[in-house]
């Protein structure tokens, strides 16, 4: 990672420091957007000197790279929490509040507590501890970039479990995203178990 671009990643981090905050951790979710599959969280505590070449937003790293980092992130982190939230919990308080709710409960995991919590986006959660929410925080963030990475590993890997469950729609290759494929192949064999079943694109096709 470019020096330059390393230090812009730590410009949150390093303001808290300067803030009296320890623990910092880095917090973001993968799966909001789908219209299958759950919605991943993590949270991630890095030390302040902490180098970790090539990370950054997940969404601009290529596959190969993401399963590249995941081990080296949970490797080099004081500590880290990854928390799924099925489908059904989404169809039933809505995919904003199971974010949040994965959210919290991969920061609930965090052995040392954080001090501060470093949120992806513009809403915070349900936590007594000290949050920022920063839009577009997985490439602002070095910590938010790594929880980012490890959300979406996950969230890839459970995607591509599940396409051995129902191979019929082809999650290996949109991982549940509302793709032209996946739509049509929702049309073709009608919703599965792990759709979601309130959202456009599955909603129409239940019970016909």
């Amino acid at each position: 990672m470019p020096y330059a671009l390393a230090m812009n990643l730590m410009e949150y981090e390093a303001k808290a420091v300067n803030q009296g905050f320890k623990n910092i951790a880095g917090v973001d979710e993968a799966g909001r957007g789908p219209l299958a599959g759950p919605v991943v969280a993590a949270a991630v505590i890095f030390s302040a000197n902490i180098e970790m070449a090539g990370l950054d937003d997940s969404k601009k790293l290529s596959p190969k790279k993401r399963e590249e980092l995941f081990p080296k992130i949970q490797e080099s982190a004081i500590t880290f929490g990854v928390a799924v939230v099925d489908r059904e919990v989404i169809d039933e308080i809505n995919i904003l509040q199971a974010a949040r709710l994965a959210m919290k409960q991969a920061v609930t995991q965090l052995n040392p507590v954080p001090g501060l919590l470093l949120i992806d986006g513009n809403q915070k959660i349900e936590s007594t501890l000290d949050q920022w929410a920063i839009v577009k925080g997985d490439s602002k963030s070095l910590s938010i970039a790594a929880a980012s990475v490890l959300a979406k590993v996950t969230r890839d890997r459970i995607m591509e479990d599940y396409h051995k469950v129902y191979p019929q729609y082809e999650f290996n290759r949109h991982k549940g995203y509302g793709t032209k494929l996946h739509r049509n192949l929702i049309q073709e064999h009608g919703p599965c178990p792990i759709h979601r079943s309130t959202f456009k694109g599955v909603s129409e096709y239940i019970n016909q």
